[in-house]
């Protein structure tokens, strides 16, 4: 009678831990669900920009009799992973605005197209794909002029470069999609790296770690005693070394910043710390540029978010 009993309440019991097991598992492919509910559907999808697989875009039209701003979303990942898919389009096309979102080439297929250094090709397919745009206008009803980057983390770092890079058009090129400039209207950005130099990483945040893949190197460290000889590509490719009183105005988002972002000292999450944000703001603001910086210690009520940002200034 005893080990029935037993026996009665082991299989009770595994059939509530069963149950149990089966209802979080139920309740997480509903919060899933929840997160991946379907996107707005683009007006146009995978419009390919280049040749390779990974780059193509997402185009999302505004409706309006007259050519519209355009925010032009890429997206973090580390340039690693990550996909354009389920931006949130619908506040840009409210305001009559128009969107791209484009996908581009991991560092990984950078190194295996033998591309130096890897973080080379994401950025400069964005740039390509910011070229394409603009040689739609026409078609898409678009105004070429005002184009805005957004994106966060590695999404965000590439947007920066765009804004602050010197402009890429080939005037003399036989091909029409080259001779369209490179150059923003704006860029707002949530969580973004602004430099990929080791030593003023290192100088920000002591426990800076991120960013060696982007030159092809296992860590930080690697970079940091090759960093003489790649000053090069640090000059060319990390956001802070290419700001100039030239540059458009930049929005900086670190809303997830909950610690206070002291320079010089250890930071919880050091890769999306507002401490880079704090950094890059005080050079566009010794250079001239209007920079909007938020982070928990610096909150904005009128711009509190970066798509805000975008609105504004688009729509300015």
């Amino acid at each position: 009678m005893l080990r029935r009993l037993l026996f009665t309440a082991l299989v009770f019991g595994a059939a509530c831990l069963q149950t149990s097991a089966q209802e979080k598992k139920t309740e997480v492919k509903k919060e899933e669900k929840k997160q991946t509910a379907p996107a707005l559907a683009p007006t146009k999808a995978n419009v390919p920009y280049g040749t390779h697989e990974r780059q193509v875009l997402d185009f999302y039209q505004a409706k309006s009799e007259k050519p519209t701003p355009v925010v032009f979303y890429i997206h973090g990942g580390g340039w690693q992973g990550g996909d354009k898919k389920g931006f949130a389009a619908k506040p840009f096309l409210d305001a009559g605005i128009s969107v791209v979102a484009i996908n581009y080439r991991y560092v990984k297929q950078a190194v295996e197209l033998k591309v130096e250094p890897p973080v080379k090709a994401p950025l400069e397919d964005a740039a390509r794909a910011l070229q394409f745009v603009r040689s739609k206008a026409s078609e898409w009803n678009l105004d070429k002029k005002r184009i805005g980057a957004t994106g966060g983390s590695a999404g965000g770092c590439s947007s920066l470069w765009l804004a602050f890079h010197e402009d890429m058009a080939q005037p003399d090129s036989a091909d029409p999609i080259a001779r369209e400039s490179t150059r923003l209207y704006c860029a707002a950005v949530n969580g973004a790296q602004t430099s990929l130099d080791p030593k003023e990483l290192k100088e920000w945040m002591p426990n800076y770690g991120y960013g060696a893949h982007a030159f092809g190197m296992p860590s930080l460290a690697v970079v940091m005693e090759n960093r003489e000889k790649i000053m090069k590509w640090i000059n060319e490719y990390s956001p802070y070394a290419l700001v100039s009183k030239n540059d458009p105005p930049i929005g900086l988002y670190f809303n997830k910043q909950d610690t206070p972002p002291v320079v010089g000292t250890n930071q919880k999450d050091p890769t999306h710390s507002a401490v880079l944000g704090v950094k890059l703001a005080e050079k566009l603001k010794a250079e001239g540029v209007e920079v909007v910086l938020v982070h928990q210690d610096m909150p904005n009520t009128k711009l509190p978010t970066s798509a805000a940002f975008l609105i504004e200034y688009l729509k300015k």
